[in-house]
């Protein structure tokens, strides 16, 4: 059970860091007009960056340590 709990909470906390990035760039940033595809609603702002930090959460993980073959 643990080792389940440990292999998916990198990508859970990434995702849910990346949605938490992705409302606060709305947030303050934002496109005031409304035309940004992404940008000008929450929901889209947020999946979009909470996607992005699941899909980062795989490139910062642990590696092979020395024991791939290449």
């Amino acid at each position: 059970m643990k080792t389940k709990l440990k292999k998916w909470l990198r990508p859970a906390l990434f995702t849910l860091g990346g949605a938490a990035v992705g409302y606060l760039y709305y947030r303050f940033v934002g496109c005031s007009s409304g035309t940004c595809a992404i940008t000008s609603n929450p929901v889209f702002s947020t999946l979009y960056v909470g996607l992005i930090g699941f899909l980062l959460s795989g490139v910062f993980g642990k590696g092979c340590n020395g024991k791939c073959n290449m």
